[in-house]
């Protein structure tokens, strides 16, 4: 017989918003590697700056030029820290899709479980009307045969 899960609608919508939420996450991870990226290449370029500017002080350099490198570096540090503020941000959001990400994983092995626990009871119910027929036809069977 054909048995239909009284909530399969609401369990295939919940398995639709899991997919939604597992695509938002996945954005948002990758929005965070990449924000986390540039903020990497910023740090390591002003590693490679003031290294070089370390070694160009040794050898001598005009006022002019030092002047013009502490501007460089001034702007560098204000991008660092606006990237900061971006990973900070893209970090907090990604961590927000996870937590709906989880919630929405509970509520879909909910209904699962609950499918389950219904097919279970299902097959149960036929097992014993079957196992019922069968007696049934052995008390006739038995029945004919006394004749």
């Amino acid at each position: 017989m054909g048995y239909v899960f009284k909530l399969q609608k609401v369990l295939t919508m919940k398995e639709n918003e899991k997919k939604q939420a597992v695509g938002e996450y996945n954005e948002a991870v990758q929005r965070f590697q990449e924000v986390a990226e540039k903020l990497y290449h910023f740090l390591k370029q002003k590693e490679q700056y003031e290294e070089i500017h370390k070694q160009k002080l040794q050898a001598g350099l005009p006022i002019q030029e030092i002047r013009h490198f502490q501007q460089f570096i001034s702007n560098l540090e204000r991008t660092i820290r606006h990237y900061q503020l971006l990973v900070m941000q893209a970090r907090e959001q990604m961590q927000r899709k996870q937590i709906k990400l989880t919630e929405l994983n509970i509520e879909v092995k909910k209904f699962e479980k609950m499918k389950e626990k219904y097919m279970q009871a299902v097959v149960d119910a036929e097992r014993i009307t079957e196992n019922k027929w069968m007696d049934e036809i052995s008390i006739q069977r038995f029945a004919h045969r006394g004749d």
